[in-house]
């Protein structure tokens, strides 16, 4: 009787668990991972019973399907992020197509892993180990994978050519998926890569490249921000081939060189720009404002320009 009753207890004990699982498994294309078997209580040699009665599958090393039918895109995802361990995360175009890239495929699944996870090896697996791993890319729900703008900017720097690149970049402002000033953001962190001048043209481009100069209302972000009018405001294009909207303060002794499409762009140009500001702060009143900057750090250039004007005798009114 007591043993009838142990088994009874262990039989449901495990209905238990393997309902727990399954409503696990809902939200992740049928797919769980050997360790959340394992932490919801099955054991090892039960995991494999259930795959010798081909009632579950496996799914490269690291993952299980709770059902032998066609695994989902879903749940290829979801173990492709599992056999790249717990910190793993899909990243580049994989993350793109999981965040709702449309008519665009990819035949590998992209998982960055940090500095120090041996990287698996699969059939339809990519997994590296990449110095750019970090929490704050996480997306916030759903499968793990980098953010829009991060995914965006890394597929182009993975890209097989120049046009592939262009378009990992493109087709997610499209679709509105993420904006050009949030791939600027992303772009900026990016601080060495063969890729950056292309990438930096193809942003800027997005943003409206030369033609947003003429757009460019400087002279209402001035009255915005409680600062005097420019004297003029105009559309040049320099002897190197590049567009700027020179502006120019006369009484004060101030100019503004707003930049357009680079021919060549330093990995850093924003960083650079500020920090070459503060030394031509000290004696020289021509500051340089790169467009992307502008779009995406207006008000840290434009309290520059408020103490050169302050400097050339402007007060701001009480």
């Amino acid at each position: 009787m007591g043993q009838r009753r142990r088994k009874r207890h262990t039989v449901t004990q495990r209905d238990r668990i393997l309902a727990q699982l399954r409503k696990t498994a809902a939200v992740q294309g049928g797919v769980i991972s050997r360790a959340q078997a394992y932490a919801a209580g099955l054991t090892r040699g039960e995991v494999r019973a259930q795959i010798r009665a081909e009632r579950w599958q496996r799914v490269w090393s690291r993952s299980i399907c709770l059902h032998t039918g066609p695994v989902s895109a879903l749940g290829r995802r979801w173990a492709a992020v599992f056999e790249g361990g717990s910190r793993g995360m899909l990243d580049g175009e994989s993350s793109l197509i999981a965040s709702g890239l449309e008519h665009y495929e990819s035949t590998a699944h992209r998982v960055s892993v940090p500095r120090g996870v041996k990287p698996l090896r699969g059939l339809g697996l990519d997994i590296r180990r990449t110095r750019r791993w970090s929490e704050d890319d996480l997306a916030p729900s759903g499968v793990p994978r980098t953010r829009v703008p991060v995914a965006a900017v890394r597929a182009a720097m993975w890209a097989r050519s120049d046009k592939q690149a262009a378009l990992l970049l493109t087709m997610p402002v499209q679709q509105g998926m993420t904006t050009a000033e949030k791939l600027g953001e992303a772009l900026l962190a990016v601080k060495r890569d063969r890729s950056s001048p292309l990438m930096h043209s193809v942003v800027l481009d997005l943003l409206g490249g030369a033609r947003s100069l003429g757009e460019l209302d400087f002279a209402g972000e001035c009255r915005q921000r409680g600062l005097p009018e420019p004297d003029r405001q105009s559309v040049r294009k320099g002897r190197d081939g590049r567009y700027y909207l020179d502006v120019r303060w006369a009484d004060h002794r101030v100019v503004v060189e707003v930049d357009g499409i680079y021919h060549t762009w330093a990995d850093t140009v924003v960083p650079d720009a500020l920090r070459q500001n503060e030394v031509s702060l000290e004696d020289a009143v021509v500051l340089r404002l790169p467009l992307l900057g502008l779009r995406i750090a207006a008000d840290d250039f434009f309290d520059q320009i408020e103490r050169a004007l302050r400097a050339g005798g402007w007060l701001r009114a009480a």
